[in-house]
């Protein structure tokens, strides 16, 4: 998303890398990359010009301070790091902060009415459905119109979308669409709606008897909201369109769809600067439960190659079930003890939250360039999918079964249509997670960056308590006697006269040799006897 932004942001930033000053020189040899790189991602040019002036104006105004922070806390910082810290300020300026909230208050004459106007194929019948079902899980008792009467299908295509998210869908057969949605109204407001969403057909600019309908719509409607949903890879042709449609019905805000495939993001940059008017819900994915609030910060932090680490999080929310059987999960794979059943939950939340190309982009790891070009292929992440359902319960719960049986490796390979290879390579990856889990748990309580993460102090302190030497409490491992209890050598080993000292470690076996041994010894023992 947004790579050709992205990637002049980024030269920009490394040209000013171990500079102490900003100067006019280095700060227009890092505006030429920007330029080229808005103009590359279809910024309208008019939008570009007055974003450069301000970023230049802001840049050579500043002091450049070579340390920020107090104490330990204090780090270098250098002119990259001021430019980059004006162009986040700035970005999030242009795209426009704090009004993505839609007016959704009733009044007495009946609910709210959200109109949503837009250009053919801009997805305003998928995005009605997400806003209904978004409302609905709000606590909202939204109502879906379908208004399209001009797209063959149009109307079936909202009432299934509308059945599949349990939603109500007025329609009508052989009328127009100003009657349909004044009915669609009366009705939402008899049958106790509070919100009503009126999906009307798409059109063009040019189109004067479908603009001339939208205006009789918005006149017999009164909607609270009118947002025009654009399609957010048309790139400058969206400033054309939103301009056309706020001069003629007044638009109270934009929706951006079909963000998650646009590497360009001049929509994005454009139509607010351009027009004035805020853009307040992006799709982000085909699915229904993809369409989110816009948050320019977050955006302008991923377009600086900064990640996303609230939206990491939202589409964690999202896609976790069971937030308590979550972070129990976690406190045992923090204890040590991460099986394949956990390893399967995890992998399952990861593909609910969504593309893995979309979520290493939220990371903010990879500042400069650490992501490969285009998608990241997830093959290895369905191949392990796939080899741990074809296991049984106990053997997800007890991954060391898999190591003393061949039998076992050879059955779920065959069930998974994968190679042994495969198999080997997801057991050792277990491993390895299972032992850096392990010492990220051990670490909880060291005072450091981990102990800050909820949860991971007290499970660190249970495996302490369970890993605790009993020889170590009965000896001197306490600092000798125990307080009310004498000395620790009254308690004998164990606390306790009589009992043996505990014995050794039993010595690893391997099973397979062991049992060939025997195999070998029995048929030694038949020919001795013949």
């Amino acid at each position: 998303m947004l790579e050709v932004l992205t990637k002049g942001f980024r030269a920009a930033r490394l040209r000013l890398r171990g500079e102490a000053e900003i100067t006019d020189a280095n700060v227009d040899a890092a505006l030429r990359d920007l330029r080229r790189a808005l103009l590359e991602g279809d910024v309208a040019l008019d939008v570009a010009k007055r974003f450069l002036a301000r970023v230049k104006e802001e840049a050579l105004g500043q002091v450049v301070r070579l340390k920020a922070g107090k104490g330990d806390d204090e780090v270098r910082v250098t002119a990259g790091d001021h430019f980059t810290r004006i162009c986040q300020e700035q970005l999030t300026a242009l795209m426009g902060a704090g009004e993505t909230d839609l007016a959704l208050e009733t009044t007495k004459k009946g609910p709210a009415v959200l109109l949503l106007v837009g250009l053919q194929g801009s997805g305003k019948t998928t995005t009605a459905a997400k806003l209904a079902r978004n409302l609905k899980k709000e606590g909202r008792k939204p109502l879906l119109v379908a208004a399209d009467v001009y797209r063959p299908a149009a109307i079936d295509q909202l009432a299934v979308l509308g059945e599949r998210i349990d939603i109500p869908v007025y329609r009508e057969e052989g009328e127009d669409a100003v009657k349909i949605c004044k009915r669609g109204v009366a009705a939402a407001t008899k049958e106790g709606r509070d919100v009503v969403i009126l999906d009307t057909a798409g059109r063009l600019v040019v189109d004067e008897p479908l603009m001339r309908e939208l205006d009789k719509i918005a006149k017999a409607t009164r909607p609270s909201e009118t947002l025009l949903v654009c399609d957010a890879m048309i790139g400058q042709e969206a400033v054309t369109t939103a301009t056309a449609f706020h001069d003629r019905l007044s638009l109270t805000g934009a929706v951006l769809t079909k963000l998650d495939g646009d590497a360009r993001g001049g929509a994005a940059l454009s139509i607010r600067e351009a027009t004035g008017v805020p853009i307040k819900l992006v799709g982000m994915g085909e699915g229904l439960d993809r369409l989110e609030p816009f948050r320019p910060e977050a955006l302008a932090s991923r377009i600086l190659g900064m990640g996303d680490v609230d939206g990491l999080m939202s589409d964690f929310s999202r896609a976790v079930d069971d937030e308590e059987q979550a972070e129990e999960a976690a406190k045992r794979a923090l204890a040590g003890e991460l099986d394949f059943e956990i390893f399967l939950d995890q992998l399952q939340t990861l593909g609910r939250m969504g593309s893995l190309t979309d979520l290493m982009a939220k990371l903010p790891f990879f500042a400069d360039g650490g992501l490969p070009e285009g998608p990241i292929d997830d093959t290895e992440l369905r191949q392990a999918k796939v080899l741990i359902q074809s296991m049984t319960l106990e053997e997800r719960r007890k991954p060391s079964l898999l190591e003393r049986s061949p039998s076992r490796r050879k059955r779920i390979c065959k069930g998974a249509g994968l190679s042994a290879k495969a198999l080997k390579a997801l057991m050792k990856k277990l491993e390895m997670m299972r032992q850096m889990m392990a010492v990220m748990g051990t670490q909880a309580t060291g005072g450091g960056l981990m102990s800050k993460v909820p949860g991971l102090r007290r499970v660190s302190q249970l495996k302490q308590m369970r890993n605790l030497d009993p020889a170590a409490l009965a000896g001197g491992g306490l600092g000798g006697a125990m307080p009310g209890l004498g000395g620790a050598g009254a308690m004998g080993p164990l606390g306790g006269p009589g009992l043996p000292p505990p014995s050794a470690p039993r010595p690893k076996v391997n099973r397979t040799k062991a049992k060939a041994k025997r195999k070998a010894q029995r048929k030694a023992r038949k020919r001795k006897k013949k």
